[in-house]
């Protein structure tokens, strides 16, 4: 068993399989381009329905503490991933920092769950991409066909507009890492704009009563307003915050990624939290939230106290962008987490080359397209939404553990951005985290469960002897 020191020397110094002076990453992202993709990964669809039900169900108008509560709970993970991304700039994310502080066993499973999360991910959005799609051009008399615009369980043969923009967002990627934040950016810079026209013209429609009471009383079960309905609610919005973790797969091509990388995430959140903030300040003083309850669409509601008819078409364009962005910053972080663990010899080394010209794992991407493309197309979204986020909130837990293990053991390691208040900081984190996990229902841990044991079959066949192989190699050179 090699040592500690030897695994974090791994991360640090990994080079590409069959790597010359043609192939390797290009270091091609600033830091507005790495705020840009963390803008990118985390501005969904979140921001128009979850605020809404938490509103509606949970916390009243103080949602508005929710959403800051559940900032802060993101923010000590993402302080957690901008120490480790800060002093491993490597293209793995959790899986590269788990590999550098646990060894090979566990960043095979965190390597493993997350491809699996972010294929699922993906799907979900994409999905729902095509089903808001299909609504815009209803508005316009357009009707796609059911047998393509459908998932067979839903009616159709395929949902091909979800497929679609797999396919096309993974051809973005292929063609680089620059271009593909050139397009991310364009996408930010217009759904922000949306976000702002929406907080702007329904700042004229606000009355201060429907903020009365901001902090609704408790019905007598917990989560149901009162402070415990804050909690519940921060629960509930946590997931609109997931996605800044994609950013970190990005070290190996982002210039100066030691001051980049913690300055992303955390730009890339704050960012997101007063967008995020300011919507809910105008959608719960322009509708009650007792009149939000059961509404699918409460943000169509608050748009219907406005003369603004056409921003119902601004909406559906803002949150198609957003789903957009969203799949293509997944897309590119799954991509670069299979690059990664091919080039420990975890997977076949061809998941490991990169394109000569291109410079992106290109097969990587292709089989990530395959496996999101397939979800996408025809899988239903009800299934594909409860086969999520576990996975991820396992990875930002083991995270935060790594700062934790790599300062015990590593003391004198360098470390260019340091969590502050460390330990609390980190063991903040993963508390936040595991309390999550265990709210999930437990078909999210069955499909966890399932996914292992298939990980583990496949590390005891081929990944582990491979990858001790190769570290042992590296040692000896």
């Amino acid at each position: 068993m090699p040592s500690r020191p030897d695994f974090v020397s791994r991360a640090l110094q990994r080079k590409p399989i069959a790597a010359d002076e043609n192939t390797g990453l290009r270091r091609t992202l600033g830091l507005p381009a790495v705020i840009a993709l963390g803008v990118g990964a985390i501005v969904g669809a979140g921001l128009f329905s979850l605020t809404g039900i938490a509103a509606a169900d949970y916390a009243g108008p103080a949602v508005i503490l929710s959403l800051l509560l559940a900032a802060i709970v993101c923010g000590l993970t993402g302080l957690c991933y901008g120490e480790m991304a800060a002093m491993i700039p490597s293209a793995g994310s959790a899986y590269a920092y788990t590999y550098a502080s646990l060894g090979q066993l566990m960043a095979w499973i965190i390597g493993w769950d997350l491809l699996l999360e972010y294929a699922v991910a993906g799907g979900t959005v994409a999905v729902s991409w095509s089903s808001y799609l299909q609504s815009l051009l209803h508005g316009f008399g357009i009707d796609l066909p059911r047998a393509i615009a459908k998932a067979p369980a839903a009616g159709g043969l395929i949902d091909l507009p979800a497929s679609c923009i797999v396919g096309l967002l993974t051809c973005l990627l292929l063609a680089g890492v620059r271009e593909s934040a050139v397009v991310n950016a364009v996408i930010v810079v217009i759904k922000v704009a949306v976000i702002l026209v929406l907080v702007g013209l329904g700042a004229f429609y606000v009355e201060a009563r429907n903020y009365h009471p901001f902090i609704p009383d408790n019905t007598g079960a917990f989560g149901h307003f009162g402070w415990s309905g804050v909690l519940r609610g921060a629960g509930i919005v946590f997931f609109a915050y997931l996605g800044f973790d994609a950013v970190t797969t990005t070290a190996a091509e982002t210039e100066n990624p030691e001051r980049a990388m913690p300055l992303g995430i955390i730009g890339a959140l704050g960012i997101c939290t007063a967008l995020y903030i300011a919507f809910a300040v105008v959608l719960t003083g322009v509708v009650n939230y007792q009149q939000m309850h059961g509404d699918a669409a409460p943000v169509a509601t608050a748009i219907d106290r406005t003369p603004f008819a056409w921003l119902q078409i601004v909406v559906k364009l803002g949150i198609i962008l957003g789903f957009t962005s969203v799949i293509l910053v997944g897309l590119l972080g799954q991509g670069r987490i299979m690059f990664a663990m091919a080039q420990d010899r975890m997977l076949p080394p061809v998941f490991g080359k990169l394109h000569a010209a291109r410079r992106t794992p290109w097969m990587a991407h292709l089989v990530m397209m395959a496996m999101c493309g397939l979800l996408a197309g025809f899988v239903p979204v009800e299934a594909l939404g409860k086969m999520t986020s576990v996975g991820t909130l396992l990875a930002f837990a083991i995270v935060c553990g790594a700062v934790l293990v790599l300062r015990i053991r590593e003391p004198d390691r360098p470390r260019p951005f340091r969590v502050p208040g460390s330990p609390v900081t980190p063991l903040l984190g993963i508390a936040s985290c595991l309390l999550m996990i265990l709210s999930l229902p437990w078909e999210t841990w069955l499909r966890l469960a399932v996914w292992f044991a298939l990980g583990l079959l496949v590390y005891a066949l081929y990944s582990g002897r491979r990858a001790s192989a190769s570290l042992a190699e590296a040692r000896r050179s």
